[in-house]
């Protein structure tokens, strides 16, 4: 069932309060938190609720940044429908620079969901995420990108595996982006692909990596949310279509120990069976082993670090 406004209505955010033809900024507070997420909620009248977060993990900048420009640039006059944005959720981790980690129990929030009410830093912000946005939300996009530590083609995740109405509508936002992949995800515990466990459309968009931003990065991932818009009938505007690929199948691999990591390919590079990818090798040096595909396809993203902890990510591939 869309939630939406309805005519006549407000929308309200946490302790915001926005009426249709208003903006308002503020914070969306989490209990037993020591700190408040940012938020702006552009209001401009009936219609969806889209909500768009960035800063899961802190140091995937494009996302953050372009988050904050929509912010700033779009108006109640261009959206028939409520656009709530959250450029920074992982405050404290953004301050100090922690990567994909709250600063404040070590934890990666992406992997925290449902949370808990009365647990840590992270699962209370994770609960919060829950109970305080999701009811409000018609589709959720989740801005991401490589970590310091990760280079990535950029490409979009929706959710497999969550009902076929969640993934119809998710593969059609998600066909609507100008990224050259769609990667269907059997993820469940984080923030996007737990709103689609509970029923509400939600995309994950990556882009950018190595702990850097350009302008150019940011300006697309700003047009792929216009794009998501426009597909969702809450802005008007033209776009050419873009030829995307649906990765239905992939692989993550995984550190097997703290060690060494020896990349042989780059994100985006298309790669046969049994190519070699990159080698590792045990902090002690007693154990190595070489990563190669097990098919054909497509590097999605790999780990540019030298250095890995057990069960880091490494790289993944994926074909159709």
């Amino acid at each position: 069932m869309e939630k939406g406004i309805q005519e006549g209505t407000k929308v309200q955010i946490g302790n915001l309060e926005v009426k249709p033809g208003e903006v308002k900024q503020g914070w969306l507070a989490v209990e037993g938190c020591c700190y408040e997420l940012p938020m702006t909620v552009i209001c401009g009248g009936t219609g969806k609720v889209t909500l768009i977060t960035g800063g899961v993990h802190n140091a995937e900048y494009v996302g953050i940044q372009a988050a904050v420009e929509l912010a700033q640039e779009l108006k109640p006059e261009e959206i028939p429908g409520t656009l709530v944005i959250i450029p920074i959720v992982n405050v404290s981790g953004f301050t100090h620079r922690t990567m994909s980690l709250v600063h404040e129990d070590g934890k990666n929030l992406n992997r925290e969901f449902p949370g808990k009410a009365d647990g840590t830093e992270t699962q209370r912000m994770a609960w919060a995420i829950e109970k305080l946005l999701y009811p409000e939300a018609d589709f959720l996009l989740d801005l991401h990108g490589g970590d310091w530590n990760e280079e990535l083609a950029p490409l979009v995740f929706f959710p497999c595996g969550a009902g076929q109405k969640v993934e119809r509508e998710t593969r059609g936002a998600a066909q609507a982006l100008s990224v050259s992949m769609r990667v269907c995800s059997t993820a469940r515990n984080g923030s996007y692909s737990w709103a689609a466990q509970k029923g509400i459309p939600a995309l994950l968009l990556e882009r950018g990596g190595n702990g850097r931003w350009t302008s150019e990065e940011v300006d697309a991932d700003r047009e792929d949310v216009l794009r998501l818009m426009n597909h969702l009938g809450i802005r008007k505007g033209e776009f050419d279509a873009v030829l995307q690929t649906e990765i239905a199948k992939a692989v993550y691999e995984e550190a097997p120990a703290d060690g060494y990591w020896f990349p042989e390919v780059c994100a985006g590079q298309e790669v046969l069976k049994d190519e070699l990818l990159g080698r590792w090798k045990s902090s002690d040096g007693t154990q190595s082993c070489e990563v190669r595909a097990r098919f054909g396809g497509r590097v999605l993203y790999e780990t540019t670090a030298l250095g890995v902890r057990r069960s880091d990510p490494l790289v993944a591939y994926g074909t159709a």
